[in-house]
């Protein structure tokens, strides 16, 4: 009994080791490593930086041997050393799809609760270890109904926080036609865990003449103010077209109640537009920032909302011409490797990112490009640096 013992703990071991040493491959530092064979992959990166300057990330658990049809599940890890390293603080049962942002020095996570579920909230008032349960409409459930939402982000502008999401139930069960572009809002000052605080735009269905009938839906949008004060909705487009990307500028009225959007000026050419990406203001560069996917020319054949092996940072003074500055991540496969879903943060700086990666391990890798197994972290020095560095640039359509 001794022998088998002993013979299953240096078994063990040299598992560990050689996952160990598999993630010294892998870009950027592991937070988490989830292998293909447990049915179980990594979505939905988030990552903020609480007042004390430690780091709080997060990701939800998709796939067939998840819970996310149930009562979906998140994980949450901590970083005191600005990334070097990570410890897993919390879990929480019944949250999916989900950002992490900071408010008047409280933490909060917002999302559903399950795959096409109610919106929720939550607050922690301990970095993250302990977390508040959305009962009813005064202690986090926002919105009852079916939505959809991606880790995204959250702004403040005319003295109320703003955040873009999808109503979920349209006439069709379709992905991509049966989201509905619509951002809530609530006061700054306000209880953000109450329901009754809360205010909803009218929502924007998808249409079938959109992109002379190749419109395949919006979703992921981005609460954007834009240089002239406005606030916008920018939102992920998939589309027929193979290899074109594209995103949407949705209108929002000032009152928050209203949604509307011109077809003929709305949809534009965006490096990364056909994935998830996330789009914020940086006061020291007076540009607007982003992370996303871009397509080499060997695989503009393919789907756009296929291609995820290249990751480029971005930026633009208008939201329409946008510069690529770098190509972060790349990797020759577009099957099974994917640096994909990114969240990231100004930090003084540099930009500290995080990135849903489908890459090797030794149990044969990710399922495929968009089931991703790991979790990473990633840090962009100086950003500021690259302005003047240009790798290609996209132009508004014509």
């Amino acid at each position: 009994m001794m022998k088998i013992r002993t013979a299953i703990i240096l078994v063990s071991v040299f598992a560990i080791l050689n996952v160990n040493a598999q993630s010294k491959k892998v870009p950027g530092m592991v937070i988490n490593h989830i292998p293909a064979s447990a049915k179980v992959y990594i979505g939905s990166p988030s990552i903020c930086i609480l007042p004390d300057g430690d780091y709080v990330a997060s990701h939800d658990h998709f796939g067939p041997g998840s819970t996310e049809y149930l009562q979906a599940l998140t994980s949450v890890y901590k970083s005191t050393d600005r990334g070097k390293s990570w410890q897993k603080i919390s879990e929480i049962n019944g949250q999916f799809w989900s950002n992490l942002f900071v408010h008047q020095d409280l933490l909060y996570i917002m999302g559903t609760w399950k795959h096409h579920g109610n919106l929720i909230i939550r607050r922690s008032s301990d970095g993250g270890i302990s977390w508040s349960e959305p009962a009813d409409h005064t202690t986090g459930l926002l919105f009852e109904g079916e939505y959809h939402t991606a880790p995204v982000p959250v702004v403040i502008h005319n003295g109320r926080l703003w955040r873009a999401v999808e109503n979920a139930k349209s006439n069709s069960t379709a992905w991509g036609k049966r989201y509905s572009a619509m951002v809530v809002s609530v006061p700054a000052d306000a209880d953000l865990l109450n329901a009754s605080n809360w205010r909803a735009t009218c929502f924007l269905p998808h249409d079938s003449a959109y992109l002379d009938g190749q419109f395949g839906g919006w979703l992921e949008g981005n609460a954007v103010v834009t240089p002239e004060g406005n606030l916008v909705n920018i939102l992920r487009i998939a589309t027929s077209e193979k290899g074109r990307d594209m995103a949407a500028i949705v209108n929002i009225s000032e009152n928050g109640l209203s949604a509307s959007f011109d077809p003929s000026t709305g949809f534009f050419d965006f490096v990364g537009g056909a994935r998830k990406f996330t789009i914020r203001f940086d006061d020291r560069t007076k540009r607007y920032w982003t992370i996303s996917n871009m397509i080499a020319g060997e695989f503009t054949n393919l789907p756009a909302g296929s291609v995820r092996n290249t990751l480029v940072l971005k930026s633009s003074a208008d939201l329409r011409n946008w510069t690529i500055h770098k190509i972060l991540l790349k990797h020759p496969d577009v099957k099974k490797h994917g640096f994909q879903y990114i969240d990231w943060q100004f930090d003084g700086r540099d930009i500290i990112f995080l990135s849903r990666t489908a890459y090797d391990d030794k149990f044969g890798g990710a399922n495929n490009y968009h089931d991703a197994n790991y979790l990473t972290f990633h840090r962009i020095k100086n950003y500021s640096s690259y302005i003047k560095s240009e790798v290609g640039r996209t132009k508004p359509e014509e």
